[in-house]
């Protein structure tokens, strides 16, 4: 190992894909290779690290220990090889690559549509693989090197880490609008009267922000349901006197069909949506020209 004349280095590409992929079919589509031809280098790879790297398990493999250890230094070698060759040049419209993004159901109704319309006319060979955990989980990752981006709200972040403001989001009141008298306003009273719906997976930060400005009156509201994502959150309002403050783009669209919508009858206090990546993509054109397609993909029209 010590030799690096001794060693094809075109056997850590292939790692990398199957680390990424953890199947060998899919490994071997993204290489263009042939699924024999990534069999045949995955068992030299295992003779040169003294590793079986990835186990045959239910759907695919599952990485090793060692393999695990590994991933975040081969990405980070591969990614300063290919700045080395290549500079900071990506062709979006050739470009082979996977990115690995994490963000929540409101998050990916806001940029999803647009961003992946746009990456099947301008970069059809680009994939993205999305997931979703708790913010301590989801700065691990961008921290890790498992995740590229991950888009929702962080009040504190490591210092590695740096945020890209997405836009300033603020709270609106969903209900059925037949709950209120005709031309009648969401007053406080009437508010703290209502039962309420909370999404708690929704960006850390939404109740908090919403709670914490009620605690400022002294007040606190009745959480009557508490749902796990935003899928029912406005249809369940229907017919009923429950009310949904949420962040207001949370509520567009088809979700917002057939409510009414009203200010919060108390101040609170806006969030920041943002993206967030660690300072060693700094010289990624990759991650560069995503992050520009993401925040076009947020704006107005």
């Amino acid at each position: 190992m010590n030799n690096l004349r001794a060693v094809d280095l075109n056997l850590l590409v292939i790692l990398e894909a199957l680390l990424s992929e953890r199947h060998l079919s899919r490994a071997a589509e993204r290489l263009h290779m042939s699924q024999p031809a990534v069999s045949h280098a995955l068992a030299r790879l295992r003779q040169l690290l003294g590793d079986p790297l990835l186990l045959r398990g239910k759907g695919g493999f599952q990485p090793t220990a060692r393999a695990l250890a590994l991933a975040r230094p081969l990405a980070e070698a591969l990614q300063s090889v290919r700045c080395v060759l290549g500079g900071a040049v990506f062709e979006a419209a050739t470009a082979q690559r996977v990115f690995r993004l994490a963000m929540s159901d409101y998050g990916a109704a806001l940029v999803l549509p647009a961003l992946l319309r746009r990456l099947r006319v301008e970069a059809p060979g680009i994939d993205l693989a999305i997931s979703y955990a708790s913010r301590p989980a989801v700065m691990a990752g961008v921290q890790d090197g498992e995740l590229d981006l991950a888009l929702g709200v962080f009040p504190q972040l490591p210092e590695q880490l740096h945020r890209e403001t997405l836009f300033e989001e603020t709270f609106v009141c969903a209900l059925d609008p037949a709950s209120l008298a005709p031309g009648a306003s969401l007053r406080l009273d009437t508010y703290l009267a209502r039962p309420h719906v909370l999404v708690a997976s929704n960006e850390a930060g939404m109740a908090a922000e919403v709670d914490a400005a009620l605690a400022q009156l002294g007040q606190a509201r009745r959480i009557a349901v508490r749902l796990p994502h935003w899928t029912v959150a406005s249809e369940i309002l229907m017919g009923t006197d429950l009310i949904l403050t949420v962040a207001r783009r949370a509520v567009q669209g088809n979700l917002a069909q057939g409510l009414a919508l009203y200010s919060p009858p108390f101040a609170i206090a806006p969030f920041r949506f943002e993206t967030i990546r660690h300072r060693r993509t700094d010289g990624d054109a990759g991650i560069a020209w995503l992050r520009t397609a993401i925040a076009q993909a947020v704006e107005p029209g």
